[in-house]
């Protein structure tokens, strides 16, 4: 009988862990643990002996890209997936020179985050759309991230409230319950978020947010 492929995530933030946690099982695969801080990781990492590892960039004690590199010397044959706020081009490209074999950002519902493992285990290397999109262009040498005007953009700040919840991966549901709005009042605030920072969906949102400065991670 063929041994179940075992997943190790590092998140500290509940829900995302949650869902990670949920879409392993949908795989069928083996949870070898769940660390909420970078030293828990690096004391957890031998024992766990995972095959696959999913991984948060911002730990409240550390950056992910440190347990990258070193999971990468301990385990030749790992697979590492970064699943992150940070759309910037530090962190992608840090993360990728690091090891990282596949880059999501946190939006992604269970659904999706199962199918970019399974295609990380079969060998591929998932990324957002939105962050292949934006690293294409820039080793085209058609745009740097860098390179985009600030903008003057004025949000609310209940938008910016509901641009934070966002960020940290919460549906519209969990959003609403958090701040005490309706459902349809966070979809109307994200209407307007979309049309302010000219994206079609949230991890654009998120990604342009961090990168004019609107949103600090």
């Amino acid at each position: 009988m063929t041994q179940r492929k075992r997943v190790l995530i590092v998140e500290d933030d509940e829900l995302t862990g949650a869902r990670l946690s949920d879409a392993i099982i949908e795989c069928n695969y083996s949870l070898a643990g769940l660390f909420t801080t970078l030293k828990q990781a690096k004391a957890g990492l031998q024992k766990a002996k995972p095959d696959v590892l999913l991984i948060d960039l911002g730990l409240p004690d550390g950056s992910g890209i440190e347990l990258i590199r070193v999971a990468n010397n301990l385990f030749a044959e790992l697979r590492i997936m970064v699943i992150s706020v940070f759309a910037d081009e530090r962190h992608v490209i840090d993360a990728i020179e690091a090891g990282a074999n596949g880059y999501l950002l946190k939006d992604g519902d269970v659904s999706q985050i199962k199918d970019s493992i399974e295609q990380l285990i079969n060998g591929g290397s998932p990324i957002t759309p939105s962050v292949a999109i934006y690293l294409l262009k820039r080793f085209q040498g058609t745009e740097s991230i860098n390179d985009k005007k600030t903008s003057s953009l004025s949000l609310t700040n209940r938008e910016q409230d509901v641009l934070k919840l966002i960020a940290r991966g919460l549906t519209y549901a969990e959003i609403s319950i958090n701040l005490q709005l309706s459902v349809n009042t966070i979809r109307v605030h994200m209407k307007n978020l979309f049309r302010k920072l000219a994206v079609t969906s949230r991890s654009e949102a998120v990604f342009e947010a961090v990168e004019k400065g609107i949103l600090r991670m």
